[in-house]
C-alpha cells in the first residue's frame, strides 16, 4: 500500500500472480494466502444471497480490494483488465448503500461506452439485487425507441446503466432527474475517451450532485483519464491490478506471419480447422471485411456473423445471444462493434488485421479468457509489422511466441 501525503490518494498497488487465484472456482490454490470470503467483506444478507447463487466462493483481487473502499464512502480509481470481475466490485458497494424504498429518483449512474456493456452491467446488477425488494434497473442507450425507456423511468428506477448520449438527451429532455445521485461510475473510461466521449461525461458530471461518490474504472490510464480523477474524484483511492506479463497468466499469445490477402485466407482456415475451439472472434479493420470474411467461413460450413457498427441494433443483440447460446461460433467483427462485447465461451481471439496500438490489442484480446479461464489469442502479421509485435510485447510485457501455420486437416 503506498501513500501520497501531498495528493491525498491512497494507492494500492496488488499482484495477482503473488495472490495466486484459481478464478475457475473463485478460490485459493495457496493456503497460505490470507484472501477474504465475501462474507468478511461486510455484505449483508441479500447480497451474499446472490453471490452465493452465482456461485462465487472468493472474491477476486480487484473485488477484495475495491468493495472495502466504496463500502467506506471512497472514491476510488481502479485500473483493471476485462475480465477481472470488476463489475461486482462497485455494483456490490453501492448497492450495499441504495435505499430501496425510495425509488422515484435513480441514486447510482454508471456511464458505459456502448450499448452492449450497458445492457451487460445492468443485467448484472439486476443479478446482484434479485433478493433486495422492488429492486429496479434499467439500461439507456442510442438505438433503441424511446418509449420504454420513458416509461421505466416514469415508473421509477433506482440504478441507470446508459451511454453518454443518450443520458444527455434523458436529462436535456427532463425525463432524467440526478438530483438523488449518490453514486457515479465511469466503466472502460478508456474506451469512452477513444469513443470521442470525454465532453459529453464531463458535462454529466457537472449536471450530477457535487457529494456524490466516484468510481473510476479504466484498463489503462492515459493522462485525459487521470486528468478526469483530479478534477472530479475527491482523494480517492487508486487501485491498481497488475499480473505479471498483464494477460499472460490466463491467455495463450502467439504470432503468425501472413503475406497478403491469400496468404491470411488460407491461415484462418488452417486454423479454424486445427484448434479446439468453442467460440472465436475474429477482429478486422474495416466494416466490408466482416461481411465477406463472414461470408468466406460461412459456405465452408461455420456458424458465423459479421458484427459492425452499420448492423442494426436489435440484429447486433441477437448475434451477441447467439454467441453465447452457442447458436454462433465465429464473429468477425471491428474494434468499435465489440467494445463491450462480453461473452465467457469465447475460448480465442484473432486479430486478422494488426490493431492500431498496443491499447486496443490489450482490449481485443481481453475478451478472451474472461473471469481467469484459459484463452487464446493468434495475432496475424505482415513481415512488415514487425515493429507493432515489439510494442505490444513491451506493453503487455509479454513474449509472444511465434506460431507455425498448422498444416491441413480434413474437418
Amino acid at each position: 500500500m503506498l501513500a501520497s501525503p501531498e495528493s491525498g490518494i491512497l494507492s494500492y498497488h496488488i499482484d495477482t500472480s503473488i495472490l495466486q487465484f484459481n478464478y475457475e472456482t473463485m478460490a485459493p490454490s495457496d493456503q497460505n494466502n490470507t484472501t477474504a470470503d465475501f462474507a468478511s467483506l461486510n455484505l449483508s444478507k441479500p447480497l451474499l444471497e446472490a453471490v452465493v447463487r452465482q456461485g462465487y466462493l472468493t472474491p477476486t483481487p480487484i473485488q477484495q480490494h475495491v468493495i472495502p473502499q466504496l463500502l467506506a464512502g471512497h472514491d476510488v480509481v481502479a485500473q483493471a483488465q476485462t475480465g477481472t470481475g470488476k463489475t461486482a466490485a462497485f455494483a456490490l458497494p453501492l448497492l450495499e448503500t441504495l435505499k430501496v424504498e425510495k425509488i422515484k429518483k435513480p441514486q447510482i449512474l454508471i456511464l458505459t461506452p456502448t450499448r452492449e456493456l450497458a445492457i451487460q452491467v445492468s443485467e448484472s446488477f439486476q443479478t446482484y439485487g434479485s433478493f433486495l425488494p422492488q429492486f429496479r434497473t434499467v439500461p439507456i442507450y442510442g438505438g433503441q425507441e424511446y418509449t420504454s425507456q420513458l416509461s421505466q423511468l416514469k415508473r421509477g428506477v433506482h440504478v441507470i446503466v446508459g451511454t453518454p448520449g443518450r443520458v444527455m438527451d434523458h436529462i436535456r429532455r427532463g425525463s432524467l432527474d440526478l438530483g438523488a445521485i449518490n453514486s457515479f461510475v465511469l466503466d472502460e473510461a478508456d474506451e469512452m475517451l477513444k469513443m470521442g466521449f470525454l465532453d459529453d461525461v464531463e458535462w454529466i458530471l457537472e449536471k450530477s450532485p457535487k457529494n456524490r461518490r466516484i468510481a473510476l474504472f479504466s484498463a489503462t490510464m492515459p493522462p485525459n483519464i487521470r486528468k478526469i480523477a483530479r478534477r472530479y474524484l475527491h482523494k480517492p483511492r487508486e487501485i491498481m491490478i497488475q499480473e505479471h506479463g498483464t494477460t499472460a497468466v490466463k491467455i495463450q499469445q502467439r504470432y503468425l506471419i501472413t503475406n497478403g490477402r491469400k496468404a491470411k485466407l488460407a491461415a484462418i482456415d488452417r486454423i479454424l480447422a486445427a484448434e479446439h475451439f468453442k467460440g472465436v472472434l475474429i477482429f478486422v479493420r474495416t466494416k466490408i471485411q466482416t461481411i465477406e470474411l463472414a461470408e468466406h467461413l460461412a459456405a465452408q460450413g461455420y456458424a458465423c456473423g459479421p458484427l459492425n457498427g452499420d448492423i442494426a441494433q436489435k440484429q447486433r443483440l441477437q448475434m451477441v445471444n447467439q454467441l453465447k447460446s452457442g447458436k454462433l461460433d465465429i464473429v468477425i467483427a471491428t474494434d468499435v462493434a465489440a467494445r463491450g462485447l462480453d461473452v465467457e465461451r469465447i475460448s480465442h481471439v484473432i486479430n486478422y488485421d494488426v490493431p492500431f496500438d498496443s491499447e486496443a490489442y490489450i482490449h481485443r484480446i481481453g475478451r478472451t479468457g474472461r473471469a481467469g479461464r484459459q484463452g487464446n489469442a493468434i495475432l496475424f502479421l505482415h513481415p512488415g509489422e514487425k515493429r507493432m509485435l515489439r510494442s505490444i510485447e513491451q506493453k503487455t510485457r509479454c513474449a509472444i511466441s511465434k506460431m507455425n501455420l498448422p498444416t491441413a486437416v480434413w474437418r
